[in-house]
């Protein structure tokens, strides 16, 4: 069903899943987690992953960043393809290829903010584009916290920190599952609004997995999960628009009050 403006001109794609298919178990105990999805995420978009509980959408995008395996299919990121690596060599996409963000944000207590930001990087070797860290640090509003430890900042405060990690060492894709989550209205508001901004400013590529119609609303591009399988797309999102598709699906598990 036609629920959005037509698609723009397709953007190169970053990540991409075909025929991905996820299932955990066996005969009694069988859970089809993804059932054959096909999906590309497009270079310097932000792509909001959105579904009900069981949906699927945590695994497709934990498939797509190389954080779990799959049962068939193929992912690539870029160029590469994620099935035919090796643990050590998936490891070092995830280094160099992927960042990430985390609702819980994973910041180590006894570092800096600018310690934590730069430690991905320190950890394989490599100096940060000082450029580069200068423009996230400025973007996420963190200049004036640098020396501050985790325990000194608030809560939407340490997720900038997260958010200037996942950025720093100049991804091809940052992966957010559910970044404002443990966050107030307005420190979530504020991650997105970097988030989008990233994607804007700096030509980042964001895919965001989401509960909230309002955080969608920040993204270019919503596509919606049930059961497994995609069953919907939207661009240029409203969180009014997101929320009455939601309610109109007609796809099992998907219709929300």
């Amino acid at each position: 069903m036609t629920t959005s403006p037509p698609a723009p001109r397709t953007p190169t794609i970053a990540a991409r899943a075909t025929e991905l298919s996820k299932v955990y178990g066996q005969g009694d105990t069988r859970v089809v987690a993804l059932d054959r999805v096909s999906v590309g995420f497009g270079q310097s978009q932000f792509t909001a992953i959105m579904g009900p509980s069981g949906s699927g959408k945590s695994t497709l995008m934990h498939c797509v960043a190389g954080l779990d395996s799959f049962s068939s299919g193929s992912v690539r990121v870029g160029d590469v393809e994620l099935g035919a690596l090796t643990d050590r060599q998936l490891t070092k996409l995830r280094r160099d290829k992927v960042g990430f963000i985390f609702q819980a944000f994973n910041l180590l207590p006894t570092l800096t903010a600018l310690e934590n930001i730069t430690l991905p990087m320190d950890l394989a070797g490599r100096t940060p584009d000082k450029e580069w860290l200068d423009s996230v640090i400025q973007m996420v509003g963190l200049s004036g916290r640098l020396t501050h430890r985790p325990a000194q900042l608030s809560g939407g405060q340490q997720q900038r920190v997260a958010v200037a990690r996942a950025l720093a060492s100049q991804p091809e894709i940052v992966f957010g599952d559910e970044p404002t989550g443990n966050l107030d209205s307005r420190a979530g508001s504020e991650v997105l609004g970097f988030l989008r901004d990233s994607v804007r400013t700096l030509g980042q590529t964001v895919v965001m997995v989401t509960h909230d119609p309002v955080a969608a609303a920040y993204a270019d591009r919503v596509v919606f999960l049930a059961d497994g399988r995609i069953v919907d797309e939207m661009y240029e999102p409203t969180a009014d628009a997101v929320r009455e598709l939601m309610k109109s699906s007609d796809a099992p598990g998907f219709r929300t009050s």
